[in-house]
């Protein structure tokens, strides 16, 4: 049973892989020249299609809205009872259909005719009425449906669904679109924390452990045991950040030395601390951490101390 189920998955696996792959020739002119209608309109992109097609219809809109593009999803369906008035004379519509014969695609069709919009179809068949009546007709013809009776749409879907993310980078490379454009439209939950949120807010809000070079060993352990972080600052007699003490030093330290009680944080801090600016992305503090095999890192500012951040606070944050 087990292997049975992991060869349908596996099989399933390539038809659907196959059907990407055979998009290469439909990489085209026509792709290209629908690509730059849509970069150059003024107004804004229309996406419709019934069905399964609705679906993807929906992604695409989704992608486009959250990288740069203006768009606007239409059901085909509804498109004849009234939703067809969003439509302005400046947008480009998409039109997503497998066949491209269904009587709500048709009828949708008659109604762009009559308004005069720019019309790119998304299409399995390139002899349908749809492609003959776009402007620019984007291929998705497949091979056969994933699905094991070549029913169900699987494999045609998914030829829509890449079809539509190149759209949607082509559309972010043309406007420069930016990881702070990015930012701007998904400010909420873990990625928009990856984009916008900085070490120096968690930093900010955590405890602030610090010692001097004369502070003794037995208030540095205290210090860091304190304030949660695994590690301090070390400041000189003018404030200046100097170095750092964390858990390892600490634990190094009692297997070296026989009496401890004489020791200050001077005999044991390392004076080359790895620091990163407040402004710095929590991410590339978390990328910087990695690289060098640390938990914590301190966030300064030259040599002015503002605070340390753990690897456990990117953790809370959603960030790793």
């Amino acid at each position: 049973m087990i292997n049975s189920i992991k060869e349908i998955a596996l099989k399933t696996l390539e038809t659907e892989l196959q059907a990407i792959t055979s998009l290469t020739p439909y990489i085209n002119d026509d792709f290209v020249n629908a690509i730059h209608a849509i970069h150059t309109s003024k107004g804004r992109l229309i996406v419709s299609g019934i069905g399964k097609s609705a679906i993807i219809a929906q992604k695409i809109v989704a992608t486009c809205n959250s990288t740069g593009t203006p768009s606007i999803f239409l059901h085909a369906a509804e498109a004849i009872h009234g939703d067809s008035g969003m439509i302005t004379a400046e947008d480009i519509i998409i039109i997503i259909s497998k066949s491209g014969e269904s009587p709500e695609i048709r009828n949708l069709i008659q109604l762009i005719k009559q308004f005069g919009n720019s019309l790119i179809a998304i299409v399995g068949n390139v002899e349908s009425y749809l492609a003959k009546q776009a402007n620019w007709v984007i291929n998705t013809t497949v091979l056969k449906e994933a699905c094991p009776n070549n029913l169900a749409p699987t494999s045609s879907t998914t030829a829509q669904m890449v079809m539509g993310d190149l759209i949607a980078v082509c559309l972010m490379e043309l406007n420069h679109f930016q990881s702070a454009d990015f930012a701007k439209f998904h400010p909420g939950g873990n990625l928009g924390k990856r984009l916008t949120l900085t070490v120096g807010q968690i930093a900010y809000a955590n405890a602030k452990p610090l010692v001097s070079l004369t502070t003794s060993l037995k208030e540095v352990i205290l210090t860091i045991s304190k304030n949660r972080l695994g590690a301090t600052a070390v400041v000189n007699a003018d404030h200046k950040l100097v170095g750092i003490i964390t858990d390892g030093d600490i634990r190094r330290m009692l297997e070296q030395h026989a009496s401890i009680h004489d020791l200050t944080a001077e005999a044991i801090y390392h004076n080359a601390p790895i620091t990163i600016s407040p402004n710095a992305l929590a991410v590339d503090g978390l990328q910087l951490m990695e690289k060098k095999d640390i938990s914590q890192i301190i966030v300064a500012e030259a040599d002015q101390y503002i605070g340390i951040i753990h690897i456990h606070d990117l953790m809370r944050e959603g960030i790793l």
